[in-house]
Order: structure tokens, then sequence, then C-alpha cells
């Protein structure tokens, strides 16, 4: 129990409907697609949580993402390389239903097709996403920024009358001891470093209870001291989360990674260990230089 959490939560202002989704004639599904799965409920039978098979997409006639075929183990922390242009991100915008691919298969365990589904469903269904750049609330507290992340009925007139309960409020103190914030739950996240701002928004995907998370270069522009405290951060996630982590610093994913995959033109172009992946010509010859 952490009382003086759940104190904290009941000086919310009043009304306060941010990140509230509104409710809508059809339930919240879209026409064409399907009702999202229950969150938590990933079949993981056949060993991957995440499953893409022969995925294709083009835009303007460029093949950004070609035949490509990846899967990635529950509890897994995998790594993507691979150099500009090599379709990382267009990978992670497919997976999270932000672009839909030409051709190809994506599945969140056996039985949840991913190209059946709206952003706003997968996201609820258990995949996580950072970008690059941290968004946060700036003009909120670190406490604020974590409740407003709670999986929670976000309707106007259940934000403004809500109240964290026990269960909740332990685990948001679990959540700011992992991420390096216990203690600065008070303080305003506009204050925060870059570094634990990149913390505080990888808390908010952490409250949402996710299977899987992407995090698009976690440790860009962070201090020496703050990344290694990021891999720590990332090393304690992996088990009770999958990640695929979207990196260029090689330091970095020597320290966090058992499996590297590089992308080039849009597939894969070698996968193992990073030493493997390092000594491949064609690595060297596309990515790494000599």
């Amino acid at each position: 129990m952490t009382p003086h959490l759940m104190d904290l939560g009941a000086q919310r202002l009043a009304g306060r409907s941010i990140g509230a989704q509104p409710a809508t004639a059809s339930g919240g599904r879209a026409a064409g697609f399907a009702r999202p799965a229950v969150p938590g409920e990933v079949d993981l039978t056949h060993g991957r949580i995440l499953y893409l098979d022969d995925v294709s997409v083009s835009f303007d006639g460029f093949r950004a993402i070609n035949r490509l075929s990846l899967d990635i183990a529950p509890g897994e922390l995998r790594c993507i390389i691979g150099p500009n242009g090599a379709g990382k991100t267009t990978m992670m915008d497919i997976i999270t239903g932000k672009t839909r691919p030409d051709s190809g298969t994506v599945f969140f365990g056996s039985t949840i097709d991913l190209l059946r589904h709206r952003e706003a469903d997968i996201a609820q269904i258990g995949i996580g996403r950072k970008f690059q750049k941290p968004t946060v609330f700036e003009q909120l507290t670190v406490f604020e920024n974590l409740e407003l992340a709670l999986k929670a009925d976000r309707r106007v007139a259940a934000a403004m009358f809500h109240r964290l309960d026990s269960a909740q409020a332990d685990r948001l103190a679990e959540v700011l001891h992992t991420i390096h914030l216990a203690g600065s739950e008070l303080r305003q996240a506009g204050t925060l470093s870059h570094g634990q701002k990149q913390w505080l928004e990888i808390g908010m995907l952490l409250m949402q209870e996710p299977r899987l998370l992407l995090l698009d270069e976690p440790v860009a522009g962070m201090t020496d001291e703050e990344t290694a405290r990021t891999a720590d951060l990332f090393l304690s996630l992996k088990g009770r989360h999958s990640l695929m982590v979207v990196e260029h610093d090689m330091s970095f994913i020597r320290r966090i990674s058992d499996i590297v995959t590089v992308l080039c033109e849009g597939s894969v172009l070698a996968q193992g260990t990073l030493d493997e992946v390092q000594a491949d010509e064609r690595v060297i010859e596309v990515y790494l230089g000599r």
C-alpha cells in the first residue's frame, strides 16, 4: 500500500478529461474492422508473440517493406538495426495499425490478426509504442501523467470521479521505481531532463500493462549515465514484457541484446548476435562501414 499516492490521486482537478475516449454509436468498432480482443488474452501456443510473414507495402511506387518476415518470442528483447530508409519505422507503423500493408500477414500471438484491427484497438489489445521524441503532458506532474495512463474508463463522467484504489496506487508506485522516478512524482514533467521524460513516457506505456513494447531510438539524446540506466530499465522489463528496440547506438545494443535483426531495403538482411551481424560482410557494406 502507498497511501501518499492515493492522497495525491484525490487531488486531481475536478472535470479534467485528458485522455478521455468518447463513446461511439458502434461501441468503438469501425466498419470493416474486427472487434478488439480482450486485453491480456494473447494465445502463445506456438511460442511467438509477434509474427510477420511476407509483408510488403509501397508508397508512390517505392517499396518500403519488401516481403518482410519476422517473429519474436514472448519475453524476448529484440534489437532492430539498419540504415536510414531500411523500413524500421514503417514496420512499426504496420504492427500498430498506422499503415496497412499491400500484402502479407501480421499476428499478435497465434490468433489475433492485427490487420483486422484499428490503431486504437491494437493499443488496447496490448501493444504499446514509444516514438523517438518523448510526448508527455509537460504541465502536469509525473504522478498525473502516470495516473492518466492507467487502464480505466476514460469517459468524461468516470474520469471526473475516478480515485485510485490500493492496487492502482501500488502499481503506480511500482512503475515509478522501475523508471527511476520514485520520489519525483510531484515534479512537473516539463522540468525533467530529456532522459527522464523518456522514462516517464515508458512508464505511461507500462501503466497500460502491454504485452509487447515497440521502442524507437529510446536513448537518442541521452547522457551516458541516462543511457546506462535505460539499459538497466530494459533488462528489468525483459521476460515480463516482449520488447522490440530500434536503435543506432551499438554500445547500448551490445549491453541489452540477445538477438539483433538487421533490416535493409524493407527486408531482413541478417540476424543473430551482435558479434555475428557485425561480422557479416553484407551488414558491413550497407550499414556499419569499414
